[in-house]
């Protein structure tokens, strides 16, 4: 064969530095499209395998080697898998943007469909000039009497291309590495290359380095495959041990048999993982294979939750599986990871287009050959069938989720405080999926039981019912004509639920409330706030609370205090905390222990939580009416001692205390305020002592 020389077709929208230089955001994914072509090239040979067009020879394993090799600062990759003519390779590699996989497709998709491509573009092969100043391909064509052909490209525009000595079937393409990109030639930074993105891929790939000393292991000989390479035959002798027997006399004990083995040439061990777990059908995995898969992929010693196996063929091709991690932080510290797949090669992690954005929280893998990447593959282009891959990934974990809940509820409740944020974080941000779980939504009591938002509703009416059959009579006592027919006028009460967002700091008003036989519900997540926000919104008739918003009727006892009393106490507390414009209300609680607490409404605090989350701290609360009470039980020995004694010099110390007593159980005390109770408290303790 005549040498040649020719100039690259090269469209204008395709320029090679461009291509050289800004093809690809990450230098190292040259790796990841040059083993794809490779993969590409095998796919291809078994299809013409199959169809009859081709007999591979006796032996043949479908494999892709890397050979690194810092002494000449080279990289290979290696394919046994259809090879290119010499027409082949001005076609495929000259012409650039010019897909082979393409091509190919179009050529037999009437005979086969099975195995996908992986390359669409036909760019992935110059990837390899972000790394090298030039670039050789030596290649034999599987038809029958083809030559080999050698190719060479220094970066430019120009190439070589003649006749090869090539003598087997496959490609072999050979980098020689630039002065900054040496690091493409150390054996561990390429392991740790092909692992990130060839973990997968659907053909065996091994690395080694050329001139490397040759290793061993040594095997028994039982074990011994066709394909070892033997260097020694071993015969190792039975083991015996000189022990006492039951009469107490010595014998010759044989403790190891004796063992034939065998010392080989160590055995390559592939890098990639042709058959995924994610790529079975879900009934062939078993519990065990799910969660080894798990700690190879995510390096997560602590076992998932639960799984949900995704496998769909239609409309589009769709597998994958998606893992529950155990939560043991607060919610805005977690962190998921989905890897996305195309035909097992990796694309990226957490590309929002695809995992619906609540579903980032969790840890899985996606692989859909059928979605629609750009030429780098590496991004998706924005189209309405990437929102339905999107909303159908959804719907199959809503799904799962209400599967669970009406078939094995007790394992759905043992889940749920773990995976409550991811659900309630997607019945934000997703409507259909919010759809489907609201009736499985769960709300754990004070007693430990969940209820649905339902049974909340339906728990808080039977107490309001009680409430109101207890009160009747008082009511109608109390009422005035004119009053009722305002009662009429007005829109029908809403049902409170009352929550819980800190067990112990709301102890004090936990325990009242027990006492007055309601019920509250526990949220503590920081997603709760917004959650509960929404959920009023979708229903109109239900309110939530947080239990120290205000006083029940159910806490407060008979009568009222006298104005004077409250008059007098207001103004004591006033000038001893020097706040003119405390609110302060007495009542008559019926828990004699509880000498005073905190009440914020609950439309105060939440724009408060509103004002934290935008960080607009040098704003007032009290500008939108947020303002906390102190709520003084008029039946405590202490609050009445304040009343009956306004001008003892004990009382400011006594309203100080009160007052930061009744904060702390509603919220944290800043630094100095905790600094002063302190001394405050010493300062007690020093007076009793005396």
């Amino acid at each position: 064969m005549a040498v040649k020389h020719g100039n690259l077709s090269i469209n204008s929208e395709n320029i090679f530095p461009i291509i050289k230089k800004w093809l690809y955001s990450d230098h190292d994914i040259f790796v990841r499209e040059l083993v794809s072509n490779g993969c590409d090239a095998i796919t291809k040979l078994k299809k013409l395998e199959v169809m009859g067009e081709y007999t591979f020879p006796e032996g043949y394993k479908p494999e892709i080697q890397v050979i690194v090799n810092p002494d000449e600062k080279t990289l290979k990759f290696i394919d046994n898998g259809i090879g290119m003519t010499a027409d082949e390779v001005e076609k495929y590699i000259t012409q650039i943007a010019f897909s082979g996989a393409t091509q190919f497709l179009e050529k037999y998709k009437d005979k086969t469909t099975d195995d996908q491509m992986i390359g669409h573009f036909g760019l992935g092969f110059y990837s390899a000039f972000m790394v090298a100043d030039e670039v050789h391909i030596d290649t034999l064509s599987y038809t029958e009497g083809a030559q080999p052909v050698h190719w060479s490209c220094d970066g430019g525009t120009e190439y070589d291309i003649q006749e090869g000595n090539k003598n087997t079937i496959g490609t072999e393409i050979t980098l020689f590495l630039n002065e900054d990109c040496l690091e493409f030639a150390n054996e561990y930074r390429m392991r740790e290359i092909l692992e990130k993105y060839c973990s997968f891929m659907p053909v065996h790939i091994y690395l080694s380095k050329a001139n490397a000393p040759q290793e061993y292991e040594t095997i028994d000989e039982s074990e011994l495959r066709d394909d070892d390479v033997v260097v020694e035959h071993i015969h190792e002798e039975a083991k015996t041990e000189e022990k006492e027997n039951d009469k107490g006399e010595k014998e010759v004990v044989e403790i190891s048999p004796a063992k034939d083995k065998v010392k080989i040439n160590k055995r390559p061990v592939s890098i990639s993982d042709i058959n995924p777990l994610w790529m079975k059908h879900p009934n062939e995995c078993t519990d065990d294979e799910y969660k080894e898969f798990y700690r190879k992929v995510f390096m997560d010693y602590k076992e998932p939750l639960f799984w949900i196996h995704l496998n769909m063929d239609y409309p589009f091709n769709l597998k994958g599986i998606l893992y529950f991690p155990k939560i043991n932080t607060e919610y805005d510290s977690i962190e998921g990871t989905i890897k996305l797949y195309n035909n097992q090669v990796f694309i990226a992690d957490n590309i929002k287009e695809v995992i619906p954005e609540f579903l980032l929280l969790l840890k899985g893998v996606i692989d859909c050959p059928d979605l629609p990447l750009n030429v780098s593959r590496s991004a998706l282009q924005n189209d309405g069938f990437v929102q339905k891959i999107s909303e159908y990934i959804s719907k199959k974990v809503a799904d799962k989720l209400t599967g669970m809940c009406k078939t094995d509820r007790e394992s759905y409740e043992k889940y749920w405080d773990d995976i409550s944020p991811f659900i309630k974080y997607g019945c934000i941000k997703d409507a259909k999926f919010a759809e489907k779980m609201g009736d499985y939504v769960l709300f754990k009591n004070l007693d430990g039981k969940y209820l649905t938002l339902k049974d909340c509703v339906e728990e808080n009416k039977k107490e309001t019912e009680e409430t109101e059959a207890q009160t009747e009579e008082k009511k109608e006592d109390a009422a005035e004509s004119e009053n009722k027919d305002n009662a009429e006028a007005k829109e029908p009460e809403k049902t409170v639920i009352f929550y819980v967002t800190d067990e112990v700091q709301q102890s004090q008003y936990i325990n009242m409330f027990k006492e007055a036989g309601k019920d509250a519900v526990i949220l503590k997540h920081n997603i709760d706030s917004a959650f509960i926000s929404s959920l009023e919104q979708k229903h109109q008739e239900v309110q939530f609370k947080r239990i120290d918003a205000d006083l029940t009727e159910e806490m407060k006892g008979e009568g009222t205090a006298d104005e004077e009393t409250v008059k007098a106490l207001t103004e004591l507390f006033r000038k001893s905390l020097n706040k003119d414009k405390l609110e302060v209300h007495v009542e008559n609680l019926k828990n004699e222990n509880v000498s005073a607490m905190m009440t914020l409404s609950e439309e105060s605090r939440r724009m408060q939580e509103m004002m934290k989350m935008y960080n607009m701290y040098g704003m007032d609360p009290n500008m939108f009416g947020g303002q906390e009470t102190l709520v003084l039980n008029a039946n405590h020995p202490l609050v009445k001692y304040l009343a009956e004694n306004q001008e003892s010099d004990k009382a400011p110390l006594i309203c100080e205390q009160l007052y930061d007593l009744a904060m702390m159980s509603h919220k944290q005390l800043s630094p100095d305020e905790m600094t002063r109770f302190v001394q405050r408290s010493n300062e007690i303790l020093l007076m009793i002592a005396k």
